[in-house]
């Protein structure tokens, strides 16, 4: 409830301002790339972009929101009033976690509901769109929490987010199909947990995958959980966040 209220408190900054920059994003490239008269197989490209541009936004607010909750926290010096209460180091991943992953779902909501004006925006198989959601503003929550806990000052924050995320986030295939690259670009592009995330949440709005939606299923609950262990180790370790 503390990580909700902290970002809803300033929702102008962490809904309003990332749901905007997404649709420069799809006016820019669709304007740039060709709009509607460019397709992606049968697929009107803007429609293809829509759902990846839409992923992009759920999980940099996830991992935003986790990561700038303990850094400031660190910095502030009131870290000590998260590990204070008698919380065990699963409950605390999970609560802060949990936070994260909100923030990431809302803003993704508030996403979709502004694309759907200017992008038809269909619903072919929720569950993939719902289980892609959350899996993957869970997994950035994770990344999140372990870079808050690992960064002492706010630019190694920044080097992790400009440095990993975003090359990971914009080489995930969100801007176009792997199907395209040459076949050894397409095998690292399968290395890239991002772009299973992207892959399986677009499947859910177009009914088109780049890769097996079974191996994308696995490939992101087994992420979720090799990173929550890791979390739950620097709590019960106190790395970097116990003198």
């Amino acid at each position: 409830m503390r990580e909700v209220r902290r970002f809803i408190k300033v929702k102008t900054q962490t809904i309003m301002a990332p749901m905007v920059t997404t649709l420069l994003f799809l006016a820019v490239f669709s304007l740039a790339l060709g709009g509607r008269a460019r397709m992606v197989g049968d697929i009107p490209f803007v429609e293809f972009l829509a759902p990846g541009l839409i992923m992009m936004a759920i999980a940099q607010n996830a991992f935003a929101n986790t990561s700038s909750s303990i850094l400031v926290a660190k910095v502030q010096g009131n870290i000590v009033d998260t590990l204070m209460p008698p919380f065990s180091a699963h409950e605390l991943t999970l609560g802060i976690a949990m936070g994260g992953a909100t923030r990431g779902v809302v803003v993704g909501i508030a996403v979709a509901v502004g694309m759907s004006i200017f992008v038809p925006v269909a619903v072919v198989h929720p569950f993939y769109i719902i289980y892609h959601a959350l899996m993957a503003s869970l997994m950035l929550a994770l990344l999140g929490m372990m870079g808050g806990i690992w960064a002492e000052k706010f630019d190694q924050m920044a080097a992790v987010t400009n440095f990993i995320i975003t090359p990971l986030s914009f080489l995930s295939g969100t801007f176009y199909s792997i199907q395209r690259l040459p076949e050894a670009a397409q095998i690292i592009a399968q290395l890239n947990p991002f772009f299973y995330m992207i892959d399986g949440f677009r499947y859910g709005f177009i009914g088109q995958a780049d890769s097996s939606l079974m191996v994308g299923l696995f490939v992101m609950a087994g992420v979720n959980v090799v990173l929550w262990m890791c979390c739950t180790r620097m709590f019960q370790s106190g790395y970097k966040l116990k003198p």
